[in-house]
C-alpha cells in the first residue's frame, strides 16, 4: 500500500480526516461504512464538489464544503446534504427550565448544557461552576461527561442584552462538536430571542430552529 507522507505524524493526521472519491456509478462501500458509522468524519470528493460526512452518536451530518472543481473529474455525485439529530429534538420542558434558570441570574450571563445518553437515550440538564459572571462577561468549567453521557447543547445568556455570538464565542466553539446557543433580552415584554448554530468540522452552520421541541425558530 502506497503511502500517503512519509512522516509518521503527517500520516496519522491525514488517516483522522479520510479523503474518499465518489464512483461514478455503483456503490462505495467506504463511504457507506462512514456514513453508517456511529463515531467518525471524512470527505468524500464528486463532480459536484467536497461533502462532509461526520458522524457522532447524536449526529448525522452530511455538508457540502466546496465548489465543483473546474476540471474534469470522473467521480460521482457527492448526494445531497443532510443534517439529523440522531437523538431527536429536545423536549420543550428543558427549552423552559433553562430559560428560568438564566433568567433568574439576571442581570449577570449565565450557562447550561444539555446532554444525552446514547445508552438509555435520556436527555439531561447540567450548570456549570461559574468562576466570573457580570452582565456582560462569563467565565465557566465545562462539566466532565460521565460514561455514556454526550454535550449536545452549549447555552449561555446575554441577560438584558441582545443574542448573537461573539469573538470569544468563535474562538470556545472553533473545535467543537455541539449545538450552540445564545439566549438575550431575557425580560424583555416581548419574550426572549435566541441565536443558535451547529459547530462541527471547524465551522458555524446555521440552523432553520432551534433544537427544542416546539421552540421557537432561531434569528
Amino acid at each position: 500500500m502506497t503511502m500517503l507522507a512519509d512522516d509518521a505524524t503527517a500520516a496519522a493526521v491525514l488517516d483522522s480526516m479520510p479523503c474518499y472519491p465518489v464512483p461514478p456509478f455503483g456503490r462505495s462501500p467506504v463511504i457507506e461504512a462512514l456514513r453508517s458509522s456511529r463515531v467518525g468524519h471524512g470527505l468524500a470528493i464528486g463532480k459536484d464538489g467536497v461533502m462532509l460526512i461526520l458522524r457522532r452518536p447524536w449526529l448525522a451530518l452530511d455538508v457540502p464544503i466546496a465548489s465543483p472543481v473546474a476540471g474534469y473529474l470522473p467521480y460521482g455525485s457527492i448526494g445531497a446534504a443532510r443534517a439529523e439529530l440522531r437523538c431527536g429534538l429536545v423536549p420543550h420542558a428543558f427549552h423552559d427550565a433553562i430559560l428560568g434558570h438564566l433568567l433568574g441570574k439576571i442581570p449577570d450571563e449565565a450557562a447550561a448544557f444539555i446532554r444525552w445518553n446514547e445508552a438509555t437515550r435520556e436527555f439531561a440538564v447540567a450548570y456549570p461552576d461559574i468562576d466570573e459572571a457580570t452582565p456582560t462577561r462569563l467565565v465557566y468549567r465545562m462539566p466532565r461527561l460521565p460514561p455514556d453521557w454526550h454535550m449536545v447543547c452549549d447555552i449561555h445568556s446575554h441577560a438584558r442584552g441582545r443574542a448573537f455570538f461573539s469573538a470569544t464565542d468563535d474562538a470556545d466553539d472553533a473545535h467543537a462538536t455541539k449545538i450552540s446557543i445564545v439566549f438575550g433580552r431575557l425580560d424583555h415584554p416581548d419574550g426572549p430571542t435566541m441565536a443558535a448554530r451547529l459547530c462541527a468540522g471547524g465551522m458555524f452552520l446555521s440552523l432553520p430552529r432551534g433544537p427544542f421541541a416546539g421552540a421557537p425558530d432561531a434569528d
